[in-house]
């Protein structure tokens, strides 16, 4: 029996940071062909998709073969009703529930929405992001649950068999860099180095032992604890 070519097609959240960048490489040791998807929603390191280019070139000549298209979608409603850390100038801090103002309501859902519908359109059937329940701030939008309801809701309301992949959903970012070392060894994790981004702040002009970035922020505070938790093991 042919094999249905949407078993073999992969389409990756990739926002051009760190967890993105791994789940890309996640996806290419498995799927035929992968393509890649961020989101413009206005937020505050939007350097963070300039990038993306860059990485995507940096991938070993055998993933490039199974590389696909790269999409951008505008999402900047999304960014103006989120009255938050990451969609505005204002310091990161808790709010009211305890959890950091730099959660974007419903981000992760709108995401995976707006990435089923183009996978649907591409004949894509594999859906992969880098939510993490392990590292993930307390955003309920990256718990396993949610995920595991949102496939079901998308199948349900698009009539397909999408599956969608977590690959870091429970490995905290220690974990994640040693992942990218099995998948790509040390040039892959020099290029995640050296060419994703993080930082809330969209910062830079600073260049640290683990990437880029304020050194202060959350996103930035994770990594390099992260970074040295990888090299302390080595």
């Amino acid at each position: 029996m042919m094999k249905n070519a949407m078993d073999d097609g992969a389409l990756v959240l990739f926002s051009g940071g760190q967890d993105s960048a791994t789940c890309l490489a996640w996806a290419l040791e498995r799927f035929s062909r992968v393509e890649t998807l961020g989101f413009d929603y206005g937020q505050r390191h939007k350097v963070e998709l300039q990038c993306r280019a860059v990485f995507r070139d940096t991938l070993k000549p055998a993933w490039q073969a199974h590389l696909g298209p790269d999409h951008t979608l505008a999402l900047g409603t999304l960014g103006a009703v989120s009255e938050t850390a990451l969609t505005r100038d204002t310091a990161i801090a808790l709010d009211e529930g305890g959890l950091p103002n730099t959660f974007v309501p419903g981000r992760n859902i709108v995401f995976l929405t707006f990435a089923a519908a183009l996978a649907y359109r591409r004949g894509l059937r594999h859906i992969v992001g880098g939510m993490c329940e392990t590292d993930f701030s307390g955003y309920p939008d990256c718990r396993d649950d949610t995920i595991k309801a949102l496939q079901v809701a998308l199948n349900l309301g698009m009539d397909r068999r999408f599956v969608l992949h977590t690959p870091l959903m429970w490995l905290d970012k220690g974990q994640t860099w040693w992942l990218a070392e099995e998948l790509g060894g040390s040039r892959l994790v020099a290029d995640i180095v050296e060419h994703t981004h993080t930082c809330y702040l969209g910062e830079r002009g600073v260049r640290h032992e683990w990437g880029y970035g304020c050194g202060q922020c959350p996103a930035c505070d994770l990594r390099a604890k992260g970074w040295m938790a990888y090299r302390s093991a080595r």
